[in-house]
Formats: structure tokens, sequence, C-alpha cells
């Protein structure tokens, strides 16, 4: 029995339920033509996403990413540094004592697993810099992607896991449009303004922000006349980045455009105090984000689970 079968089968009623809707009705909105935008917020690059969101990637039913700094290079970390990783049993019993032993020992847990300091983030800083220093003798400037779109297609780095469960690679092979708003607060954004800091680059200019990213994704949702999904995985600013260039299109900019054409939402928030990541789908017809008959889905529940198994429903 494949995925789907089980879904289909098995996944009948609440958020199992919902699940269930929501990938076959994704399934018929990327069949009619449909244009989807992924949008990842929290550890999902960390969770291993890479293998379910790959290879929907490689047949072209995700068509950009908007993504965290921190998702960005924490798939890249896992693809040269994965052996050097940590998994950490009984992570609910861990003390502060415990996680001090891990700064010590230069690993960042996330979770139930830690990032190797030396073999992932300075392995990859080696790669950056030069590139960076590169682009500030040329004038050049360019999105956070980009540079790593290089070292992964053009530098001869050494991989130490299967790059077919990287979704950064598979990304870079297809040229994916990608957006990554606040990238800034990563771990590379904060090694670039260290660089700053300590003169060995002269400005951090050769990295393109926020405010420009808000361009490109305005001139991707415009590109091309098909009608536009969101999924949403999680909150925060990869979401509310992502789906706000409607409104701003629509309303700051005065054009007549289409608004989201579908939208599903993975998140365990709950919608109370105007929280962001909790707001159920029918708050953003308010703000001109959803029209009223844009099909919508909202599953709460943890997307480390969700996800693969509605990306997996896709193929």
């Amino acid at each position: 029995m494949s995925i789907r079968e089980f879904i289909e089968d098995n996944y009948r009623h609440f958020n199992a339920g919902v699940l269930a809707e929501c990938a076959e009705s994704l399934r018929g909105f990327i069949g009619n033509k449909g244009r989807l935008i992924v949008t990842l917020a929290g550890a999902m690059s960390t969770a291993e996403i890479g293998r379910t969101l790959a290879p929907v990637i490689k047949s072209q039913k995700v068509h950009a990413i908007c993504c965290t700094g921190a998702n960005l290079e924490e798939d890249l970390f896992n693809l040269v540094a994965h052996s050097s990783y940590e998994k950490i049993p009984n992570w609910r019993e861990m003390t502060a004592e415990n996680d001090a032993e891990l700064r010590d020992r230069g690993m960042n847990r996330v979770t139930d697993v830690a990032i190797p300091e030396e073999e992932a983030v300075r392995k990859i800083e080696k790669f950056l810099l030069p590139l960076w220093k590169n682009a500030e003798a040329a004038g050049d400037r360019r999105f956070p992607h980009e540079y790593l779109y290089d070292i992964l297609l053009h530098s001869g780095i050494e991989f130490d896991a299967d790059p077919n469960n990287s979704w950064l690679m598979a990304a870079a092979d297809a040229n994916l449009p990608l957006f990554v708003p606040g990238w800034e607060d990563s771990t590379l954004g904060n090694i670039l303004a260290a660089r700053v800091l300590d003169c060995t680059l002269k400005s951090p200019d050769i990295v393109k922000g926020g405010l420009y990213a808000m361009q490109s994704l305005a001139d991707w949702y415009r590109e091309d006349d098909s009608p536009t999904g969101i999924l949403q995985v999680g909150g925060g600013i990869a979401g509310d980045f992502a789906i706000c260039v409607v409104p701003m299109l629509e309303q700051d900019v005065g054009l007549k455009i289409n608004r989201w054409k579908w939208f599903g939402q993975i998140s365990e928030s709950k919608s109370s105090y105007g929280g962001y990541s909790g707001a159920p789908p029918n708050e953003k017809i308010s703000w001109g984000k959803l029209d009223v008959d844009t099909p919508r889905f909202m599953i709460e529940s943890d997307a480390s689970i969700v996800l693969p198994l509605l990306l997996k429903s896709l193929e």
C-alpha cells in the first residue's frame, strides 16, 4: 500500500481527515497547472525534510520555496557533516549542565540532534568567505541562497550524506526560486556580520536583504498567470513574508492581481492573542491574502510528522 493509499484508507477524521482532504486538494491543484510555493519555518532541514521534499522538487511539483536562514543553511550543514552529528537520547531530560557540556565541545543542539560547529558551520564558512571576498572586489550583490547554490554546484565540496536527500541540492540543480527573509537571523548571517566587524570584509552589502527578496518574490508571483498556491509549514517570517506579497501588490502598488488560489498550513500553534503562527486561514481573508472561495486547510499537528506524509502523497 502506498502512502497515498494509506492516507486515503485510514485518515478519516479530525486532523487526520484534514490531512487527507488537503492532500487530495493539493494534488488536484498541481494537476491543474497550479504553482506551489512551500514556506519552511522551524527546524525542518535539521529534521531532514529533504528526504521527502527533494523528490517533489525534482518532479516539478514545488515551484518555489520561502524559508528561514536556518532552514537554508542547515540542509547544507547536514549534507557536509552528517556523520559528525550527534543524536541526543532522552532530550526532554537534558539539564542546563548537559547543554553546557555540548557547548564546550562545539555541539549546537536542536531538540534531539547536535550540529557540530567545526565540521559543519566552519567548513561552510571556509567555502563562503572567498565568494564573499570576490563579490566585494567585483562590486557584486547576491541573495544568500545564490552563494550556497554556487558552493553546491561549482566548488567541488565533498558530501558526507546522500545528496539525493538534500532539498537544497535539488533546488540548486533546478535553479529553483528561493526567498529567504530575515537571513541575518542565521548562523551564516551572524558570521557575515562578524567578518565585517573584524574588518575581513568592508560591508555586508554583498548579500541582498529582505526588501530585495520581496521585490524578487513579487516578480516571481507576477511572471506567470497560472493559479498560485502556498503551503505554509509552521508560521513566522517565512510564511508571513511569502503570503504578504499579494496584499502588497494589490493594496500598496495598486495592481489588479489574483490572490492566492490555494492555501494549506501545518502548525501546532493555537489561535490566541494575535499570534501569527496560529492565525486561522479565514483571518487572512480580511488582509486581502486569500479569497472567500480559496481552498483552505489547517492541519494542527507536528510538521515533522505531517509534512513528509503530505509530500509523499504527491508522488
